[in-house]
């Protein structure tokens, strides 16, 4: 079986609920704090990419207070400034994001990543 990694936040309830699911169906994942370990812009087109999303908008805290103070809503803002953003202030990436092979998922709802142990 092809292992699960994590982007996790353990000050997240929804992060935390992913992790004690996957943990309840015998799945222990890699988990990457992503908080304290940055993604790199590479990473998170990586991520985009795996998640088949066709924004970085997609894979955003939309409501996170940060995203609001910097206009990051407004349709003028480019698909680079999205990516820029979220690698100088990750709080602003969607969480959880579960990773198996080629595929991921966001953990909202947490039974999403059961789509990644079936």
């Amino acid at each position: 079986m092809t292992a699960i990694t994590l982007y996790h936040n353990p000050r997240c309830s929804k992060s935390r609920e992913t992790l004690k699911l996957l943990e309840s169906n015998d799945v222990t994942p890699t988990i990457i704090k992503y908080l304290d370990n940055p993604l790199s812009a590479e990473a998170l087109s990586m991520l985009k990419q795996q998640l088949g999303l066709s924004s970085f908008r997609e894979m955003m805290r939309t409501k996170e207070a940060d995203y609001k103070a910097a206009n990051l809503g407004d349709a003028s803002v480019d698909e680079a400034q999205l990516l820029d953003a979220m690698v100088n202030n990750p709080k602003l990436v969607e969480r959880p994001i579960a990773v198996k092979g080629e595929k991921a998922v966001i953990g909202r709802p947490p039974e999403n990543v059961l789509a990644l142990i079936k």
